[in-house]
């Protein structure tokens, strides 16, 4: 635990929605990179605001901050939908973003003339991605959600999908039974890994597949291509470590090369009282998460119901899945870390 202000480390999915630096400055004390995301969120600022706040953070800290833009689906049936986005993204890589995300309103919200939804496995999307690899980016992928989005409120597994599908139920698809289904997603996005062998991709969330490490490594075994963040998912590593802790651990040294630490942090704070509970809030995480990872400390919190303990993985391990994955999925320049 000594040590975890003295490892250089990678939170590689974070939501700096705001000109207000104080996560950069936390992250910096606290020896953390950071990567925050762009995503075409209703809810969030437009992407032009988010890539406005990007920018910010990393021209006010440039070792500490880097970022990756995101596209919009409107105007999906227009001849030049792809040409625009493709002019769009060149822009964004030439200003400083080092990859592309893409969100679960691709397969879980946005539909086209005829009413279906888009998929994320749709051939219109082959220009923009095979334009994505030439330049040699990265693509962040949240497609699909955890399995638990399928379930009654009072049947999902951990505290966090019960509070935020609670609080969104318009992406809670118990409700919505004619939506795609669980297995559409993972297997539309199953095929579009396959489809773009060349391609750099990163599961966001655990790709989806968070509740079995046996899911998983199955898909990180058939597509070499395809490496995951934890981002906000690492509760469901928790709660299968209370039932068998070794499993876990095996697959974190089996697949140490494919695994990268994330939290999902969304900074939209503007009083002094929000800042500082939101730092409180980001270094607390990170330190328990660290507990997690490198002790076998017997531990709770308040996303899993009853005590798991940690992993305590070797250092080489450690220092992959918090840094060296990142840099080298990525493409982030060691020299500003």
């Amino acid at each position: 635990m000594e040590d975890f202000k003295k490892v250089k480390k990678i939170d590689t999915h974070t939501h700096l929605n705001s000109g207000n630096t104080a996560l950069a400055e936390l992250a910096k004390e606290d020896n953390f990179k950071l990567l925050t995301i762009n995503v075409d969120v209703p809810d969030l600022p437009s992407l032009e605001k988010q890539f406005e706040y990007a920018s910010i953070q990393k021209k006010q800290f440039p070792d500490n901050i880097d970022f990756l833009t995101s596209f919009t689906l409107v105007n999906w049936d227009s001849a030049n939908w792809a040409d625009q986005t493709i002019a769009k993204l060149k822009s964004d890589f030439a200003n400083g973003a080092i990859g592309v995300k893409v969100w679960k309103n691709i397969g879980m919200a946005y539909k086209d003339s005829a009413n279906h939804f888009i998929m994320i496995d749709n051939p219109k999307f082959d220009k923009v991605i095979d334009n994505i690899i030439s330049q040699d980016k990265t693509v962040l992928g949240h497609l699909g959600e955890p399995r638990n989005c399928w379930l009654p409120i009072d049947q999902m597994t951990v505290r966090g999908d019960r509070e935020y599908f609670t609080a969104h139920p318009e992406y809670h698809m118990y409700l919505h039974p004619e939506y795609p289904s669980y297995e559409d997603q993972i297997n539309a996005r199953d095929r579009f890994v396959e489809r773009h062998p060349n391609m750099r991709f990163v599961g966001a969330h655990l790709g989806s597949l968070e509740w079995s490490v046996d899911e998983l490594a199955k898909r990180l075994d058939k597509f070499p291509n395809m490496a995951v963040d934890m981002a906000e998912r690492i509760c469901h590593l928790e709660l299968q470590s209370q039932k068998d802790r070794e499993k876990v651990r095996q697959f974190f040294l089996k697949y140490q090369d494919r695994l990268m630490y994330a939290t999902d942090k969304v900074f939209e704070s503007t009083s002094d009282e929000e800042i500082k509970k939101a730092k409180e809030q980001l270094h607390n995480t990170w330190f328990e998460d660290w507990q997690y990872f490198v002790t076998n400390d017997k531990m709770t919190n308040n996303k899993v119901e009853g005590e798991f303990q940690g992993l305590q993985l070797p250092k080489e391990v450690v220092d992959k899945i918090y840094r060296l994955n990142a840099v080298k999925w990525f493409k982030i320049k060691e020299s500003k870390i």
